[in-house]
């Protein structure tokens, strides 16, 4: 496969494992294609280059969606939705989506996102505790001002795998009592004061900020109702390809794509309702038999990429697509 990852720059935004997601998506003429994340657009602008096709781009953020326009001015045939992806089958029936050819899915935090200090997502900039995708809702500082010394730990043992969880939200109530936390450095440095850590080791926030991103925006249950909606739009030789960052989104990907392709058992033979059960699977078969990972020119051009998992599901020609009527 020809690396040509350096060629492409959206906007200062380079997504991850692009060469990879276009040579199994394999774009085709008249196709229709779901970009779930859009962000900065690069997969769905790499989609429309590849082929004649039929592009929506779907993202939450209110900003992701503006940017987009310039990329639709240059490729008419795509067309943006402002949504939370979970709602993937809704947004496809409002817009008479019946079927699909491919639907990719990055289930990182864009790096606009990352970059800009106002949204509150990264502890390299001094910024408003916020880390909301939709910019509605709850905040992280919302959560770390309002949450129990015990909701707080198991948000970070659960969403951050933080083993010194306790530690930290016992800090957080202390520390709170005498002034609220209003921004990224402040929970920074607790985290720093408390977690002990080593040259050349990743930043002791890290884990923290992951888990109140994933808690502030329900990323987990949203990825599973997603996964679930693409698998029953794909048309036959439809496919989805996703893209995780974290062993918690991984996890779920390989669980639902098993579950798909029959990679692990099902419902007991002797079970009443088990042929029933089995003569309506949707069968798909797997792409991506072990999870893909960047290439070494890709990590280190990208950093941000080193942790990316790729895998990719087909629905085998004869399935039927279930309606969404």
């Amino acid at each position: 496969m020809a690396d040509n990852y350096s060629a492409i720059d959206i906007n200062g935004h380079f997504p991850v494992m692009l060469n990879e997601v276009i040579d199994l998506l394999q774009p085709k003429s008249e196709a229709v294609y779901i970009d779930a994340t859009f962000g900065g657009g690069g997969y769905s602008k790499a989609i429309l280059s590849a082929a004649n096709c039929n592009v929506w781009g779907i993202d939450r953020d209110p900003d992701a969606i503006r940017r987009g326009q310039k990329i639709v001015d240059d490729y008419p045939t795509l067309r943006l939705l402002q949504g939370n992806f979970a709602q993937l089958e809704t947004l496809a029936h409002e817009n008479n989506i019946q079927s699909l050819d491919g639907i990719v899915l990055d289930l990182g935090v864009s790096s606009f996102q990352l970059d800009e200090a106002e949204r509150g997502f990264s502890f390299r900039f001094d910024g408003p505790l916020d880390m909301r995708m939709s910019k509605s809702g709850k905040t992280a500082a919302d959560l770390v001002n309002q949450l129990s010394e015990t909701e707080l730990a198991d948000i970070l043992w659960y969403y951050g795998e933080e083993r010194f969880s306790r530690r930290i939200a016992r800090a957080i109530i202390q520390d709170r009592l005498e002034k609220p936390f209003e921004t990224t450095q402040q929970l920074a440095n607790l985290i720093k004061r408390v977690v002990p850590s080593k040259k050349n080791e990743i930043n002791p926030a890290t884990r923290s900020f992951q888990a109140l991103r994933i808690a502030v925006n329900d990323e987990l249950t949203q990825i599973r109702q997603v996964l679930t909606s693409a698998l029953s739009l794909l048309k036959p030789d439809g496919k989805l390809i996703v893209v995780s960052f974290h062993s918690l989104e991984d996890r779920i990907v390989k669980e639902i794509m098993n579950q798909a392709t029959g990679n692990i058992a099902g419902p007991s033979r002797h079970h009443p309702q088990s042929l029933h059960q089995k003569s309506e699977l949707i069968k798909f078969e797997a792409l991506t038999h072990k999870p893909l990972r960047p290439s070494k020119h890709e990590a280190l051009l990208n950093p941000r990429s080193r942790s990316a998992k790729l895998r990719a599901i087909k629905r085998l020609a004869g399935q039927k697509t279930r309606s969404i009527s």
